[in-house]
């Protein structure tokens, strides 16, 4: 009796998903989804979350983004306080990027060759989004879990995303401590929610 599945098929079933394979299905899943609802293109931030939850965050390692935007002051940081600013940071994120959402039209995400050491467990997966005018690059730092490649941070035309953050949030912490930051990014989040 010949098996039901082909040896290779069975092989690429197991073998885990590669940075810039992950980046490329993810990528398209957004583009596909953004184009075939009219409410993501129309900036409805209650399905914009629900996209970012159910296909971006799985595979987001954002509390050591949120670390790493924190920085040194992270350590300090109560459970409650990590918590906080996990889930403030997450929201101002989700605002100011989601006007990039809302553009999606006849883009297409393409991934540029990885230069990574076959071993490597932290890469850097480089791609644009190409369409009507210049491509836009967009890059993405990406870390080897045990569950798979998780993204940590993301770099929008030569802007890494963490970084600036870091020295925007150590401003904020050096001024008021962290509570003062998770209450900065609060009201940030409340002004842009009246904003909308």
């Amino acid at each position: 009796m010949a098996p039901l599945w082909p040896s290779w098929a069975l092989a690429q079933a197991v073998a885990p998903e590669g940075p810039e394979a992950l980046i490329q299905r993810v990528g398209q899943q957004v583009f596909d989804t953004v184009k075939n609802d009219p409410a993501l293109r129309n900036g409805d931030l209650t399905r914009i979350m629900a996209l970012v939850d159910t296909v971006l965050m799985p595979h987001v390692n954002f509390e050591r983004m949120t670390a790493s935007a924190v920085g040194r002051f992270w350590r300090q940081a109560t459970p409650e306080q990590r918590q906080r600013l996990q889930q403030e940071f997450k929201a101002l994120l989700v605002r100011t990027y989601s006007g990039a959402l809302t553009q999606i039209r006849d883009q297409t995400l393409v991934i540029r060759p990885l230069r990574a050491a076959p071993d490597a467990t932290e890469v850097v997966v480089r791609s644009e989004i190409r369409g009507r005018g210049d491509p836009i690059a967009l890059d993405y730092r990406l870390e080897k879990t045990p569950q798979g490649w998780k993204v940590y941070d993301l770099n929008v035309m030569g802007v890494w995303l963490v970084e600036t953050y870091r020295t925007q949030f150590a401003q904020e912490i050096n001024a008021r401590g962290i509570d003062g930051l998770i209450a900065a990014l609060a009201e940030r989040n409340r002004t842009n929610a009246q904003r909308s």
